[in-house]
């Protein structure tokens, strides 16, 4: 695994060197693209681009200074009391760190605010992990890092814009995993490719009108982003579970035992769904739906 996650870091670095176009700056449907693309690729890979790429969107949208040229950057906010601030540097350890080894910098968060810091010391053996162990999501260390204030973490469009991106991601996990369908020839497998195909054309469709929706109205005036976000990446989550339940009933364990990317792709894809939360995502969305309605 060290050699294939050393193949994903280098194009992680490749990636990176090109820019993408910024939520809501006329091109949000080309950035999910892109991301979508990283995600049939590799979904490890696409974890780090896209915490990269979330976090100098993050920068623009709150008027910080653009990051040092060839820096690699991440988001880790996972357990946001993890960490502790006192005289503008941060101390503790904060888990689920993609890209521990490799990213330069991070935007981390202490409560609810997030500060730039550069990256710490992570911890070996704190990601002993299957699925998506390429993204190298270590738990990482900080002894009195100097931390820069940059703003708000979840209060700001930009949060809700960033989580349809990762469901753009899981959309190119998906399609790569799908692709294993092409060859069907008997009626059940073709079945399944029918019901893949529909499924998937509507998680593209969402994105779609997500992005066009944020373009319109990328500073959240009419304040749909979050429920946006909800509605998106419930119903691009479910397409993920679905279409690997359909490849995999189509297609037995064949695939699975003889094909190391799509055995890869598939588990990569189940560690990767478990960021959307299931039940309590879609009881926050059916919060929200009570509100207001359709």
């Amino acid at each position: 695994m060290r050699g294939w996650r050393e193949q994903v870091e280098k194009r992680f670095a490749e990636v990176t060197a090109r820019p993408l176009p910024l939520p809501g700056g006329g091109e949000t449907r080309r950035r999910w693209a892109a991301l979508a693309e990283l995600g049939e690729e590799d979904l490890s890979l696409a974890r780090l681009a896209e915490g990269h790429f979330d976090a100098l969107a993050i920068l623009a949208e709150l008027d910080r200074p653009e990051p040092p040229p060839g820096s690699l950057w991440a988001v880790w906010a996972a357990k946001p009391t993890a960490l502790d601030l006192a005289n503008g540097r941060v101390r503790g350890v904060r888990p689920y760190c993609s890209g521990a080894r490799v990213c330069t910098h991070a935007l981390v968060t202490v409560g609810p605010d997030l500060y730039a810091v550069e990256a710490g010391e992570p911890l070996p053996g704190t990601w002993p992990a299957t699925g998506m162990a390429a993204s190298d999501s270590l738990d990482v260390r900080f002894d009195d890092v100097p931390a820069e204030y940059v703003g708000p973490y979840v209060d700001r469009p930009g949060f809700h814009h960033g989580g349809v991106g990762v469901a753009a991601v899981w959309y190119g996990g998906a399609r790569s995993i799908a692709r294993t369908l092409l060859g069907a020839e008997s009626p059940h497998a073709l079945a399944h490719l029918g019901a893949v195909d529909v499924a998937l054309r509507a998680a593209r469709a969402a994105l779609d009108e997500a992005a066009d929706e944020i373009d319109a109205d990328p500073l959240d005036h009419g304040k749909e982003a979050a429920l946006r976000a909800l509605r998106v990446r419930a119903l691009v989550a479910e397409t993920g579970h679905e279409v690997m339940d359909r490849v995999g009933r189509a297609l037995g364990a064949g695939p699975l035992s003889h094909d190391e990317a799509h055995g890869r792709h598939v588990a990569d894809l189940t560690v990767y769904l478990g960021q959307h939360h299931a039940e309590r995502d879609l009881a926050a969305l059916g919060e929200q739906v009570k509100g207001q309605g359709w």
